[in-house]
């Protein structure tokens, strides 16, 4: 094998490792996005640059009420759940993809995705209320301090008293009149959990930690 064939092979190499070693670090550990919709404003705006932290969900680990995070969209993300879907209010995913390499294109390299960005409201266990334009937690007025003055959170559907589910959270857009959001499909199980929100990094006059 000559010399330069030698070098052209451990180029393709040091490539491909690279390329691995990148797709891990984004699948595991973090990754930047861009914010693409106005349902987090005024925390969030479009075209926002963040940074993704993904070892909570590598960790299984569940978020804290008031954490920003991301998740999968659900299959059911353009109806309201019934009546009687409101005593197990868990959001659906009825197309995942089947196969390996659909699975690795889909979940890994995220192509053809869907992902929203909310803020968590309550944890499982939690009694939620939507009434009077505001969030009842528990029984107590939730207080809400990233939200505007003029915001009113309305229920959708028939989503209005539920307590959530085990191993699941309940999560809506600070731009509440325009989120889709759980109170439309229900709420979000862990293993749905993309990442946590922790670092704003575009426009610069912005850099900074997410609250």
């Amino acid at each position: 094998m000559s010399d330069r064939l030698k070098n052209i092979l451990e180029w393709i190499y040091c490539f491909i490792i690279a390329i691995v070693i990148a797709i891990l670090i984004k699948y595991f550990v973090g990754t930047p996005t861009i914010v693409k919709q106005t349902s987090m404003f005024p925390t969030l705006q479009q075209n926002d640059r963040l940074i993704l932290n993904r070892l909570p969900r590598t960790m299984k680990k569940m978020p804290q009420r008031g954490d920003i995070i991301t998740f999968e969209a659900p299959s059911n993300n353009a109806d309201e759940l019934t009546a009687s879907e409101v005593q197990n209010p868990i959001a659906k995913y009825e197309n995942e993809p089947t196969n390996i390499w659909e699975k690795f294109t889909y979940h890994v390299l995220e192509i053809g995705k869907d992902s929203y960005i909310k803020r968590v409201i309550a944890l499982p266990g939690d009694h939620v209320e939507l009434k009077n334009g505001k969030v009842y937690l528990n029984g107590s007025e939730l207080d809400e301090p990233y939200l505007t003055d003029d915001v009113i959170t309305n229920p959708v559907g028939a989503l209005k008293d539920f307590v959530v589910p085990d191993n699941c959270v309940f999560a809506m857009g600070d731009n509440r009149e325009y989120s889709k959001d759980c109170r439309a499909f229900g709420c979000i199980p862990l293993e749905k959990i993309e990442s946590k929100v922790v670092i704003r990094f575009w426009p610069l006059n912005k850099f900074g930690t997410v609250d």
